[in-house]
C-alpha cells in the first residue's frame, strides 16, 4: 500500500491520483490518503483507494483463490444424491456451508460516535468530486441496504449516491435493480421506504453490492459462502434495516417516494457522462461512525480501473450458474475496455444448427447479461479468450457475415448510444466455422486512396488482421455529413476487406486499439449505425448528433483536469505528463484536442 500523507483535496486531486494509479501496469497500488482537505480545510477521515485494483489484491481481499470460490459454487449447483461415504461427506460439507449464508444480529454491537437530525452534515466526510464537470460530489462505494415492502426480501446495491444537500443524497439505482423494484411498491402504496448506506468495514461487502444474483436473494448470503463465516448485523437506529456491525460509516433515513429530484452528471464506468435524470433522495437522519473510520471510495472512468478485477471476479464465480442454463457454453469473458455490458466474447460447443443465436437470445434475455450490446461467439478451438492478439486472428479466420445476428432490446440506462433511453440495438457475431472465402488485403495506401474516392470525409485508414482471412480497417474521418447513405459506395472493396469501422479523426489513435475498442463499442447502436452486405459490413462508431437524427444529448468523455494533472506531476505525486501511460489511456484532452498528447 502507497501512504500519502501530503494535504490533498477530495476535489479532483485525490480522485485523480488514484485514476492515474489504477492505470499502472498490474493495477498499481492500493492508496490511503491520510490528509484529505476540502479547499484549506483538513478533514479528519483518511481515504481509502484502489483496494480492488489488482487481482492479488481482490484475492487478499476474499483470502481465497478466485478458482476455490468458482469451485465451491459449482459443487453447490452439482450437488446430487450420495452413492458412497465419501459422496455423503462431500455432500454434508457443503449442506454445512449453506448456513454461512444466514446473517445474525449481534446484539450488543461497539459504541459510535452518533450525529442525528440537525448534526447530520454529510460535509464531515471526505465525499470525492471525480471530474470537473460532476454535478457534486458523489459516494462510489456506498453499500445501499433495503428491504421489500411486504419484508420478505432484503437487497444489498452498490450504486452511485449524489450529496444534495447536508443531509440529503440522490440514489443513483437503475431500472433493473431490486431496489428500484422495491421502491415501485412502496411508491404504490403510498409509504416511505427506508434505505441505508454502509461505507467501509470488509471491502467484499462493496463487491457483493454489485454481484449479479436473482431477485430476492439478500448479496450478503453469497458474502457468507465466499468468507466461510456469517456476516454480523447491527440494526439501525433510525429505520428498521440493518447493516454490516463493522462498517466505518453510516447513513440512515427514509426516502420520500412521491418525490423525485434532478441526479447527475456523472462521469461514470463507461467513460463518460451521464446526464441529468430524475431519482430518488434520501433523507439521512442518523450518521454513525466508528472510532477511527477510514472512507472507503472508488473512482470510474475510462478503463482500466479497478472495476476490471471486480468484474472479473463476478465473471468467474458466474460462469458455472450461467453454464446450467445456456447448454454448451465453455466459457465466456467480458474485455474491461468494452466496460463489460458493451462486449461479450463467448467460447460454445455447437451441437446442432443456429446454437449460437440460442445462447445469444439467452444471454440478452438474462439478468444484467441483457444489457450487453456486441457479443461474439467462437469455438472450441479458439485460442483463450484472455489471449486477445491470438483470438482476433482466430475470429477473423472464422468469421461469417452471413450468420450475423442484429437486434434490439433494453440497455444498460448508462448507454448513450442508443437513441432511446435503455433501449437500443444488438449485434451477435458468429465465428464457428473456417471462413470459407478468404480476402486478398490492398496496401494501406491503396485502400485509403480507395476510400477517399467514395466518401471525401475520409482522412487515414489502419488495417488490422493482415494475417487473417478477413482483415479489418479503422477509417478516420472528419464527419461532415451523415455516414450510413455512403456505405453503400464501399462494396467494390468487399474482396479486399471484411469490416470497414469509421471513428472520429480528431480523437481517435488509429494505432491504439485498447482505446479504440472502448469507443467504437461505446459510440455504437446496432440498429442504426451498422449497414451489413455480407461479405462486409461497415459501422459508424462516430459521435452521433443531428447528423444522423440522435436527439439524446452527445455526453463527454472523462478527461482528467490539465491543470490539476500539472500540479500533482510537479509535486512528484504521479508520473509526469511525458509518460506514455497518459496518451495511452486518453487521460486527458490537450487543447489541441489530441487524448493525452
Amino acid at each position: 500500500m502507497r501512504v500519502l500523507d501530503t494535504p490533498l483535496d477530495i476535489c479532483l486531486e485525490i480522485p485523480h491520483i488514484a485514476y492515474i494509479e489504477a492505470k499502472k501496469p498490474h493495477g498499481g497500488q492500493a492508496l490511503l490518503f491520510t490528509r484529505p482537505k476540502r479547499g484549506d480545510a483538513l478533514l479528519d477521515i483518511p481515504v481509502l483507494m484502489n483496494v480492488f485494483g489488482s487481482q492479488e489484491r481482490l484475492e487478499l481481499v476474499i483470502n481465497r483463490s478466485i478458482k476455490d470460490c468458482q469451485a465451491q459454487l459449482e459443487n453447490l449447483l452439482n450437488l446430487q444424491k450420495p452413492k458412497n461415504f465419501k459422496d455423503l461427506c462431500n455432500l454434508t460439507k457443503n449442506l454445512l456451508n449453506l448456513r454461512f449464508s444466514l446473517p445474525k444480529i449481534c446484539k450488543n454491537p461497539p459504541q459510535r460516535e452518533v450525529f442525528r437530525g440537525d448534526q447530520v452534515d454529510l460535509n464531515k466526510l471526505p465525499i470525492l468530486t471525480t471530474w470537473e464537470d460532476d454535478a457534486a460530489p458523489f459516494i462510489t462505494m456506498g453499500q445501499v441496504y433495503t428491504k421489500s415492502l411486504d419484508h420478505k426480501h432484503r437487497n444489498l446495491g452498490l450504486y452511485r449516491l449524489q450529496v444534495q444537500g447536508k443531509n440529503r443524497l440522490g440514489l443513483h439505482w437503475q431500472i433493473h435493480k431490486d431496489s428500484n423494484h422495491f421502491f415501485h411498491a412502496y411508491k404504490k402504496a403510498g409509504e416511505k421506504m427506508p434505505v441505508s448506506v454502509a461505507i467501509g468495514g470488509d471491502a467484499l461487502y462493496a463487491w457483493c453490492g454489485q454481484a449479479p444474483l436473482p431477485y430476492g436473494v439478500f448479496e450478503l448470503a453469497l458474502y457468507g459462502l465466499i468468507r466461510r463465516k456469517r456476516a454480523v448485523l447491527a440494526p439501525c437506529l433510525a429505520n428498521p434495516l440493518c447493516v454490516p456491525v463493522d462498517a466505518d460509516i453510516v447513513l440512515e433515513g427514509w426516502v420520500d417516494t412521491s418525490h423525485l429530484e434532478p441526479e447527475g452528471p456523472f462521469g461514470d464506468h463507461t467513460g463518460f457522462y451521464t446526464p441529468k435524470e430524475p431519482y430518488p433522495v434520501l433523507e439521512v437522519q442518523t450518521m454513525s461512525l466508528k472510532p477511527k473510520p477510514i472512507y472507503l471510495a472508488s473512482v470510474v472512468g475510462k478503463p482500466p480501473l479497478e472495476d476490471k478485477y471486480m468484474g472479473y471476479f463476478t465473471e468467474r464465480l458466474f460462469l458455472p450458474l450461467l453454464q446450467k442454463s445456456a447448454h454448451g457454453l465453455i466459457d465466456y469473458h467480458m474485455p474491461e475496455n468494452g466496460v463489460f455490458h458493451n462486449l461479450i466474447l463467448a467460447q460454445i460447443a455447437p451441437s446442432y444448427p443456429g446454437h449460437a443465436h440460442q445462447i445469444m437470445h439467452h444471454f440478452w434475455g438474462t439478468g444484467q447479461m441483457s444489457f450487453v450490446k456486441h457479443a461474439i461467439f467462437v469455438g472450441q478451438s479458439a485460442p483463450k479468450l484472455m489471449d486477445y492478439p491470438a483470438l482476433l486472428t482466430h475470429i477473423l479466420d472464422h468469421l461469417d457475415l452471413e450468420k450475423s445476428l442484429l437486434s434490439q432490446g433494453v440497455c444498460d440506462a448508462l448507454d448513450h448510444a442508443s437513441p432511446n433511453y435503455a433501449f437500443g440495438g444488438k449485434l451477435g457475431l458468429v465465428a464457428l466455422e473456417p471462413s470459407p472465402h478468404p480476402k486478398t488485403p490492398l496496401e494501406s495506401t491503396e485502400l485509403l486512396k480507395r476510400l477517399k474516392e467514395r466518401i471525401s470525409q475520409v482522412q487515414d485508414v489502419q488495417q488490422y488482421g493482415l494475417e487473417s482471412k478477413n482483415p479489418i480497417a479503422i477509417v478516420g474521418v472528419a464527419k461532415t455529413a451523415p455516414l450510413i447513405p455512403l456505405f453503400n459506395n464501399l462494396k467494390a472493396l468487399a474482396p479486399h476487406v471484411s469490416a470497414l469501422i469509421f471513428v472520429d479523426h480528431a480523437k481517435n489513435d488509429l494505432k491504439n486499439p485498447y482505446m479504440l475498442l472502448w469507443r467504437i463499442v461505446n459510440n455504437i447502436d446496432a440498429k442504426r449505425d451498422i449497414w451489413l452486405d455480407p461479405p462486409l459490413i461497415c459501422i459508424d462508431a462516430t459521435d452521433k448528433g443531428a447528423l444522423e437524427g440522435h436527439l439524446r444529448e452527445w455526453p463527454k468523455e472523462t478527461d482528467c483536469t490539465l491543470s490539476v494533472l500539472e500540479g500533482l506531476a510537479k509535486k512528484g505525486l504521479i508520473p509526469p505528463l511525458s509518460d506514455p501511460l497518459y496518451h495511452k489511456y486518453h487521460i486527458y484532452n490537450s487543447p489541441k484536442g489530441a487524448h493525452g498528447a
